[in-house]
């Protein structure tokens, strides 16, 4: 135990090193990598999502909305300081965060998703309306979930929200062809999703969570009772009934479990449903990673070294302790962790 503690005390000693050196070079690590999102001085009076609607063409200037809800989401909380917390909540239920799509929000739109959150804390049940439910699928397969602080006019609170990875890490991916799963030719993400483009490896208006994510919507809170271990049991073979309403704590909505063998039947027919291939060519770019059990720490116990990168190349290496393991985390930050079976509390 003494060697552990004498180990981790090297490691900080190299990151307080590292740290000084950033901070010499204007190049200091925060916790949060949320960008700065400022405020409109113009007030907004919209208040319904068909205000909201009305604002189209403000919003989307290149085309059209496909896989573009991140712009949805930077108009809104570049107003956010104008708006109570219902207000805020209201509006972000008027779009569809896989397609776009505006979205009048009811029982019916509204869909119960448990997904995971990006730091690899666990499971989150929460809802989202969509425009269709084959949206329920491509959410299932990219999309995350992340805090951000936003400042309203009740002051300011922590919402979750519904994200994905960055396509421009690999911005030369928007331009290769695709067979469209229309059956429409050959076409790109350059013209099929005008509206995602890139600029110095950022995508243009994109908010990003707290974890370096793009914000694609909001993950609205569910009650309580179905973030419980019970809640979580998948339906059973044949259990489905895609369209069935299901009422807790007097919220009324579609759970994904019922569209498991509909995800199924899209998925062999090349997703020829819903936004077609659209979406999942954008979020596939680069895809949110979950850490592993192996890497899952909490941040307050990472150790972000400076100018390291998962090469773990010479000074890289000899900072980590003996037996610990390091990855390139989510936000591209070397971490190090515990190897299998390192107890906690024997640092």
């Amino acid at each position: 135990m003494i060697a552990q503690r004498a180990l981790l005390a090297a490691v900080l000693l190299v990151v307080a090193a590292g740290r000084g050196a950033a901070a010499a070079s204007g190049q200091v690590s925060t916790s949060r990598l949320a960008n700065d999102v400022p405020q409109v001085r113009a007030v907004w009076q919209g208040s319904e999502v068909t205000d909201l609607f009305k604002e189209y063409n403000n919003i989307f200037r290149h085309g059209n909305r496909n896989a573009a809800s991140h712009l949805w989401v930077h108009f809104l909380l570049e107003r956010s300081e104008q708006m109570t917390n219902t207000r805020l909540l209201n509006l972000f239920g008027g779009f569809c965060a896989v397609s776009g799509s505006p979205v009048q929000p009811s029982d019916f739109n509204r869909y119960k998703l448990t997904l995971d959150r990006v730091d690899g804390s666990g499971k989150v049940a929460g809802f989202m309306h969509y425009c269709c439910w084959p949206c329920v699928c491509d959410t299932q397969d990219f999309i995350r979930v992340d805090t951000r602080r936003v400042a309203t006019s009740d002051g300011e609170k922590t919402y979750n929200f519904a994200v994905i990875g960055n396509p421009c890490d690999h911005e030369e991916e928007l331009s290769k062809p695709f067979q469209d799963a229309f059956g429409r030719g050959m076409s790109m993400l350059r013209k099929d999703a005008p509206e995602v483009r890139c600029k110095d490896g950022v995508l243009e208006g994109a908010p990003l969570s707290d974890h370096g994510y793009v914000i694609i919507g909001m993950f609205f809170d569910a009650p309580a009772a179905l973030n419980a271990p019970t809640a979580l049991a998948v339906a059973g073979p044949g259990a489905e009934q895609p369209g069935r309403m299901t009422e807790v704590g007097g919220v009324k909505f579609q759970d994904e479990r019922e569209y498991e063998a509909m995800c199924e039947d899209r998925k062999r027919n090349g997703y020829n449903s819903g936004m077609g291939e659209i979406f999942r060519r954008v979020a596939s770019i680069s895809p949110v990673q979950i850490p592993t059990a192996l890497f899952a720490i909490a941040s307050a116990r990472e150790v972000h070294v400076s100018g390291c990168d998962a090469s773990l190349s010479g000074s890289c290496r000899e900072a980590l302790p003996d037996g610990q393991a390091a990855a390139k985390g989510a936000t591209g930050r070397l971490v190090w962790s515990e190897s299998p079976g390192h107890k906690d509390d024997e640092l």
